[in-house]
């Protein structure tokens, strides 16, 4: 392979080396690299796979928890030129055979703990590489790989395919989003004018590198050229060390994330140089955002999906204190407006749907042209959520559209329910759903966690919806659990919901 010194590259990590090898690029376990040492273990994992006949184009799985390995996979395979495809680590066999048949993997790199699942799900039909998980091990086992010549970075065009992204599928098959080298890009160029960047800032990662609002980071600070402090998951009291020890300036986190550290007892005075705590995923409850500020925590509501590359929208800690629960405004080149059923834009303050321009916007999705034609129309990502713009410009997202409730022809949105169930104070958290009805078409059901057990009885609970609800929008059917399912991103797994529900409807 040739290259011109001047060409462009999509290859980050190698141009980040050339502008500052010594600067600090990932921690995990106590343990930093800079970039230049990232660069040699990225070489060298490249090189082997080259050697092993990854072409640029192929399609590469990814089946990885949080660990140096899929650190090193994501940015080996991207200088490749191929195109990542992470896999939940959480799903089932059967789940991840069917998308890694549906993304076109031609192999597949996991780690040494789970090869035996990943051999499960691919058979003797593709290639598997497994990873160890310890830094140390790593370089140990890529020292027994073949090296040839370093791999060079890979020159394409910035509108190349840089992963096909997984969406969650928590309300259907999940999809394949096309996700470019320049969607990445620009949300890394977009976010950077909103949060701002200094060159001492570690980026604290508790979520999953397969999850768009992971793997985002890793990208976002290799162009950046600040550090990401990797964890395997979320656990309280290891991101609690970490806020406390590891100078940490930024963290992403889901609401149920942010719940939990406040319960832990989190305060600023624990997290000494953290400047930022960027929340999104979910919808964050007043209450939520209240104790967090409480705490003295600079909090950024945010709004963004996978067909986006991670964010849209984002209000800085000032806004998010004075309209809380609000994303803001689109970031810098993104559009986003509100129309009807019609596609028709409406008035400030009008629910409707969310709709999406800029350079963030997805190509499609992989081998599904039907569900491209149906969600880019116009130049517009369709988003399926519902939500609005205020007089001044900024949005509020309601819920889903796939959430939305229909009940006997009255609109009920859970987002709305669920804050009024938060508000009374024995109740932790709620999720509510839609279930059959056999005259209004579909009911209000909710699921809710108590802060402490049996401080409430249902009929109480309802007692108090009554005074502050109207009569449709009552929840018809309440059941108390220790705790709501998560799906792999930490956010509130609405299907297991609605099955165990429904299930539990059908043995009465």
């Amino acid at each position: 392979m040739s290259i011109k010194e001047d060409a462009p590259t999509t290859d980050w990590l190698r141009a980040r080396v050339k502008a500052s090898p010594q600067a600090e690029a990932v921690v995990i376990d106590g343990q930093a690299l800079t970039f230049s040492g990232l660069d040699k273990l990225v070489t060298h994992l490249s090189s082997y796979l080259a050697h092993e006949g990854v072409q640029p184009g192929n399609h590469v799985a990814l089946l990885m928890s949080n660990s140096l390995a899929v650190v090193c996979s994501v940015f080996a395979v991207s200088r490749l030129g191929a195109v990542l495809v992470p896999l939940n680590t959480r799903l089932t066999a059967a789940e991840l055979s069917w998308q890694v048949e549906r993304a076109d993997c031609g192999r597949l790199l996991c780690l040494s703990a789970n090869e035996a699942v990943a051999r499960a799900v691919v058979g003797d039909d593709i290639p598997v590489h497994a990873l160890p998980e310890s830094p140390g091990d790593l370089e140990a086992w890529l020292d027994t790989r073949p090296y040839d010549t370093p791999a060079l970075p890979a020159i394409c065009n910035p509108d190349s395919l840089q992963a096909i992204q997984f969406t969650s599928g928590t309300t259907g098959f999940p999809k394949g989003a096309m996700i470019t080298h320049a969607n990445h890009f620009w949300s890394a160029v977009a976010s950077a004018f909103q949060l701002g960047v200094y060159p001492e800032d570690r980026w604290l990662v508790c979520l999953p590198l397969y999850h768009v609002g992971g793997i985002a980071i890793l990208f976002r600070s290799c162009l950046y050229g600040t550090a990401v402090v990797v964890q395997n998951g979320f656990d309280a009291a290891a991101v609690m060390a970490s806020l406390q020890n590891e100078a940490i300036n930024i963290v992403s986190l889901v609401p149920t994330m942010l719940q939990r550290l406040l319960e832990a007892g989190l305060t600023a005075a624990d997290a000494p140089a953290l400047r930022l705590i960027l929340l999104g995923g979910a919808a964050a409850s007043h209450d939520l955002l209240r104790r967090a500020s409480a705490a003295g925590l600079s909090i950024a509501v945010t709004y963004g999906l996978t067909e986006a590359a991670s964010q849209v929208a984002t209000m800085l800690p000032l806004g998010a204190r004075e309209k809380p629960g609000s994303p803001g405004r689109a970031l810098l080149f993104s559009e986003v407006n509100i129309i009807d059923d019609s596609d028709n834009p409406v008035s400030a303050d009008v629910p409707g749907e969310i709709i999406v321009r800029g350079p963030t916007v997805m190509a499609g999705y992989y081998a599904d042209p039907q569900a491209t034609a149906a969600t880019l129309k116009g130049g517009w990502l369709h988003t399926g959520d519902i939500g609005y713009l205020d007089r001044e410009g900024d949005l509020w997202v309601l819920d889903r559209r796939s959430d939305l409730i229909v009940s006997g022809g009255e609109n009920v949105y859970p987002a709305e329910i669920e804050r009024t169930l938060r508000s009374h104070p024995a109740v932790a958290s709620a999720c509510v759903v839609g279930l059959p009805h056999p005259d209004w078409g579909r009911q209000v059901a909710a699921m809710v966690v108590l802060r402490d057990r049996d401080s409430l009885t249902a009929g109480e609970l309802l007692d108090y919806c009554r005074t502050r609800l109207a009569g449709f929008k009552q929840p018809r059917v309440v059941v108390f659990r220790d705790e709501l399912p998560l799906t792999g991103s930490g956010k509130i797994h609405r299907r297991a919901i609605v099955d165990e529900m429904m299930s539990q409807m059908e043995s009465i």
